[in-house]
């Protein structure tokens, strides 16, 4: 029988045997890595926030001192500091494909921070997001972080609208380009920018002096133009 990994090899439930398959620190570990996420179609959040957020019922909640041991969620957490409450959630359960009238398509962002922070972004614009390849995956506890809860409210499928693509230098100052009706902005790795075979309809570069925007802030900006445009 495969040995549960806490430290003192108990399972961490209260009044219950740690069974093999089932260890709920096992499966918490497990979940940090994406490949395991991808297998098992879960993923967890930590914290009472992040649980208050979600929009679907947890496949399990673990609270301190209530259904397990305190000294689990401190053991398996990703977090600086350790939280009260840890809840598991299925994929399955995020938005699905909705429409929206303005889009962020991410290529090559692969910092889950920034990822989740885009996120946070397109949600307080009303905006979805479409994760090309190359990207951090949207339910890693460090997007999860970044993203505030905003994972249960922004569709992460499909595009509309023209494609404009934000580059660092040579495009059409933001400002002076008609984003009235449907966009979807296309933004790269901070470093990389976007691929060569990333099809835009046209290009726009935000008129600042320096060259440091931050991903997340530059797509604050284009969708804040896009709104001023379209209100």
């Amino acid at each position: 029988m495969a040995r549960c990994l806490l430290a003192n090899g108990r399972c961490g439930r209260l009044e219950e045997h740690c069974r093999s398959g089932i260890c709920i620190a096992r499966t918490i570990r497990r979940l940090q890595e994406r490949r395991w996420r991808q297998k098992l179609g879960l993923f967890f959040v930590e914290g009472e926030d992040a649980v208050e957020a979600a929009t679907a019922e947890p496949v399990e909640l673990l609270v301190a001192g209530e259904n397990v041991v305190p000294d689990l969620l401190a053991d398996v957490s990703t977090a600086a500091h350790p939280p009260r409450v840890i809840g598991l959630y299925r994929r399955d359960d995020l938005p699905g494909p909705e429409a929206r009238r303005a889009n962020l398509a991410l290529y090559g962002v692969a910092d889950p921070g920034n990822v989740g922070t885009l996120i946070r972004t397109a949600d307080a614009f009303g905006a979805g997001v479409v994760l090309e390849r190359g990207c951090a995956d949207p339910t890693s506890p460090k997007a999860l972080r970044a993203s505030a809860g905003a994972i249960w409210r922004v569709p992460l499928h499909g595009a509309r609208g023209r494609a404009v693509a934000l580059v660092a230098r040579g495009g059409s100052p933001l400002t002076d380009v008609d984003l009235r009706g449907e966009v979807t902005f296309l933004l790269g790795a901070e470093r990389r920018g976007l691929p060569p075979d990333a099809v835009r309809d046209l290009s726009v570069t935000i008129p600042i002096e320096s060259e440091s925007l931050n991903v997340a802030a530059a797509a604050a900006i284009a969708l804040y133009e896009w709104r001023r445009q379209n209100s």
